[in-house]
């Protein structure tokens, strides 16, 4: 069964940065396209970057320009650089495969940025 941990996340003032990692297990990480999404209490699990297996990246609109998704095929992580981070950030993260998740989600880490 595939396993993915996330973490990184935190309390932080608007406009600082945080990064998040995720490291997965029970599968073969680097076949796989990546990607990080978000979502708050009582809504949709929202795609926010995603990283295809040769590198090439895209971003939500609401994102672009402050986050940087990257990976680690050696440490099958997967990371998310997030910059400028504004209150609307304020979300529980995950990370998963990209279109068709793995069957099981992580814990997700808590991202909370104030005002």
């Amino acid at each position: 069964q595939v396993q993915l941990v996330e973490s990184g996340g935190g309390l932080v003032q608007a406009g600082g940065s945080l990064r998040l990692s995720c490291t997965v297990s029970g599968t073969i990480f680097s076949i796989y396209a990546m990607g990080w999404y978000r979502q708050a209490p009582g809504k949709l699990r929202e795609l926010v970057a995603g990283i295809t297996i040769g590198g090439s990246t895209n971003y939500a609109d609401s994102v672009k320009g402050r986050f940087t998704i990257s990976r680690d095929n050696a440490k099958n992580t997967v990371y998310l650089q997030m910059n400028s981070l504004k209150p609307e950030d304020t979300f529980v993260y995950y990370c998963n495969r990209l279109n068709r998740d793995f069957g099981s989600w992580g814990q997700g880490t808590q991202v909370t940025v104030s005002s």
